[in-house]
């Protein structure tokens, strides 16, 4: 049996609204985010490891930015310091981000949230 083409319209419909609401509250989200992160975060809070050639550094960086989160980075290239320190992580790539004593891999905002809330 052969959909009709009214109920491909309204299924292309609710495919388009669904998509559409998603985005939204993932935006919503990332901007709520966003605000905590650069309520909870001081100066010295967050250390960035980085590498010149990461792609995923720089999206850091620019979020970091666009949210006014505070932050620091160094260069495992360009830092003797900078790379002792990654080395001494283990860690098998960049981003890592020192968060008050904590070490996380990656770049991940939820994540990072998380471990500037304060202990109870």
């Amino acid at each position: 049996m052969k959909p009709s083409r009214t109920s491909l319209v309204v299924l292309g419909a609710l495919v388009v609204g669904i998509t559409a609401a998603s985005t939204w509250w993932a935006g919503r989200q990332e901007v709520q985010i966003g605000k905590q992160l650069a309520t909870l975060s001081l100066p010295g809070d967050i250390r960035m490891l980085s590498s010149d050639t990461c792609g995923i550094c720089a999206i850091a960086r620019t979020w970091f930015q666009q949210h006014g989160v505070a932050y620091s980075e160094c260069s495992i290239e360009r830092d003797g310091a900078c790379k002792a320190e990654f080395e001494a992580t283990g860690s098998p790539g960049t981003p890592v981000m020192l968060v008050r004593r904590q070490t996380l891999v990656g770049f991940n905002p939820e994540r990072l949230r998380a471990a500037l809330q304060p202990r109870a």
